[in-house]
């Protein structure tokens, strides 16, 4: 049996020092969890069988939570009807219409985690090299493929600025994979583009609308998955193991969270 390592983000209620800075972000990274311990549990119990709390193990009832939550929530899957709505020959695809048999595959991870809260750039150079350290000629590929990139970002406290400043890929760099014929690419990072700040930043220097949310629109038209928020990428080897990646089946949704483990032999 292969030993299963689980990639997905654990979830919790903002923390109270998380930065005011990336607050617009904390929908995408924190969930708003209200828990119903077994107090409130009995009442809701008491309710429904109208009964005394004498009725009930202790005075005790059951424990649940209310969650209220966006569909790009932590580790999650975005389909390709988030990057993109029709063309003249398709609609793409929702969530809920993804084949499963699309989310089971062959992984690799590139190891970025030197450039850790850079920002940086990771453009084709930087994917080649970090594709000759494993020993993967992605020009090679012959069946459908998960590329995972470690940004080290997993590793650092989301309250930190280090955290959102992570590095990602761009139009060309992200066309590159998918031409290549990696069929989900993912990141521990909050997205496979760089930051939002650099992006913008790039954008009214140069006017060139490629550095808005190229990574995301170079997928466009394409059957191409996205992983974002992974964890745990330095447990996995950095090739040979399958990855499964099973969203949440929201109706019409653009992405969903989902618990993303790895297998590996």
């Amino acid at each position: 049996m292969p030993k299963i390592i689980d990639l997905t983000r654990t979830l919790a209620n903002i923390p109270e020092n998380f930065p005011e800075l990336f607050k617009p972000l904390a929908r995408i990274l924190f969930p708003e969890i209200n828990y119903v311990n077994h107090d409130a549990g009995a009442k809701i119990m008491m309710q429904i069988f109208n009964c005394n709390e004498k009725a009930l193990p202790e005075g005790k009832g059951w424990a649940e939570e209310d969650i209220s939550i966006s569909s790009h929530l932590g580790t999650h899957v975005d389909a390709p009807w988030h990057y993109g709505p029709v063309n003249e020959h398709t609609k793409y695809p929702y969530i809920d219409e993804i084949p499963l048999e699309d989310l089971y595959m062959n992984a690799c991870v590139l190891d970025f985690t030197d450039l850790c809260g850079s920002g940086a750039l990771i453009d084709i150079d930087k994917l080649n090299l970090a594709f000759a350290k494993i020993d993967l000629d992605p020009q090679a590929i012959t069946s459908p493929m998960a590329v995972l990139i470690n940004t080290g970002a997993s590793l650092v406290a989301m309250t930190e600025f280090k955290y959102h400043n992570y590095p990602g890929l761009d139009f060309d760099s992200a066309s590159y994979l998918a031409q290549a014929g990696f069929k989900i690419i993912g990141t521990d990072a909050t997205g496979i583009d760089r930051p939002f700040l650099q992006m913008a930043q790039d954008f009214h220097k140069t006017q060139d609308k490629k550095h808005i949310w190229g990574a995301h629109f170079a997928l466009q038209g394409q059957d191409i998955y996205i992983l974002q928020q992974l964890t745990n990428l330095k447990s996995v080897p950095p090739k040979n193991f399958k990855i499964a990646c099973f969203p949440l089946k929201f109706k019409n949704a653009s992405a969903a969270p989902a618990r993303i483990v790895a297998f590996v032999d």
